[in-house]
């Protein structure tokens, strides 16, 4: 048997997409608009101002772009540096992998600190790499706060108390596709320049809209920026923004309307409740695994994800057999591991809009 015929839909337990709740799907259900008309306008001005909370900012200034999250990875990179601009990107996973390959292809010098897979971001690398860089040659660090091919977070506080401690003024930029509105993410406290994340994670809304928030020091930085951008390009949005019409270009209604809905219910639960509702289910789930005789691929409790935990299975198995038998029998998608941890690791994603029992809360 290929394929599934059940009825009901399909469980959704990848790391994004995610399942969409029926709020959001009804909110979405509309026809096309004008979005030069008066309403678009004034629902993109409420939803500007109200993204920053997910990032826990109140000078973050906010795009949403109609993309997805490697669109924001470009638009984080391209608005504040310069081909040639040194960088430092941590590699420990897929998604950092990703990263860095498009920061090369932009034309960045990039200085990569590598981690095995299943370990979290070297951060003593860093401080070592900082504390040679008297001159402040490097421009910006870029981290993935949450690794979704390996069940990884890594400590964003401790990576400004680096760069604090060595007065250096690079920038960070830091990929939140799947902690932000799952994990704790401070954009402010912790000093992040740019922060990004998709609309697919844990905003539990469908593919299609990247979503940027930089800081003041970003923004300058923009400014000096000579890497060439247009689709991305910070600068149409802000004055975009002053003529109070927000869109550079056509933005997608449908997905603005779903944002709508689902900033709605986050704020009605609560954005703390819902972290904690991710560290729960997260708990949870660590727990069955252990219960398994299985082990997670994060090596360390410090470096546990509470949106995706990562399941290294018996040498003796195929990983990709478990995910392809729990589709084709219990129409339930898991994630595949990916790149070195293929056939090695499969991957339970709980974040978004889900309950203990698996299912959208609203």
């Amino acid at each position: 048997m290929d394929n599934f015929y059940g009825p009901g839909r399909n469980h959704l337990f990848v790391p994004g997409p995610v399942n969409i709740p029926e709020h959001v799907i009804r909110a979405m259900n509309r026809n096309n608009e004008d979005y030069r008309s008066p309403a678009i306008p004034a629902l993109t001005k409420t939803l500007l101002e109200d993204i920053k909370q997910i990032f826990k900012t109140t000078t973050g200034t906010p795009f949403l772009i109609p993309t997805t999250g490697t669109g924001a990875w470009e638009s984080a990179l391209t608005n504040t540096l310069s081909p040639g601009d040194q960088i430092v990107s941590f590699l420990i996973g897929q998604f950092s992998l990703l990263w860095i390959d498009q920061q090369r292809r932009l034309n960045f010098n990039v200085d990569v600190i590598e981690s095995e897979w299943g370990q979290g971001a070297n951060l003593e690398v860093l401080a070592s790499k900082l504390a040679a860089d008297t001159v402040h040659t490097v421009k910006a660090i870029c981290i993935v706060h949450n690794e979704t091919a390996t069940g990884v977070t890594n400590n964003l506080a401790a990576v400004r108390k680096i760069l604090d401690h060595y007065r250096h003024p690079a920038l960070i930029l830091v990929d939140g596709v799947s902690s932000i509105c799952a994990l704790d993410f401070r954009m402010d406290e912790w000093g992040i320049d740019v922060a990004l994340t998709g609309s697919q994670k844990a905003l539990s809304l469908p593919t299609g809209m990247g979503i940027v928030c930089a800081s003041p020091k970003a923004l300058g930085a923009s400014k000096t920026a000579k890497s060439v951008r247009f689709f991305f390009d910070w600068n149409d949005y802000l004055k975009a923004y002053k003529l109070e019409t927000y869109w550079p270009y056509t933005p997608s209604i449908h997905l603005l309307y779903g944002l709508r809905a689902s900033l709605d219910l986050i704020f009605e639960e609560g954005l703390d409740n819902v972290i904690a509702r991710h560290s729960r289910l997260a708990k949870a789930t660590r727990l069955a695994v252990e219960a398994w005789g299985l082990k997670n691929c994060a090596q360390k409790e410090e470096w546990h994800s509470n949106s995706v935990t990562a399941v290294l299975v018996p040498p003796n198995l195929d990983s990709s057999e478990i995910v392809s038998r729990a589709w084709k029998r219990y129409n339930l998608s898991l994630g595949l591991g990916l790149n070195k941890v293929a056939g090695k690791v499969f991957r339970i994603g709980h974040l978004g809009n889900l309950n203990e029992r698996g299912h959208s809360i609203m």
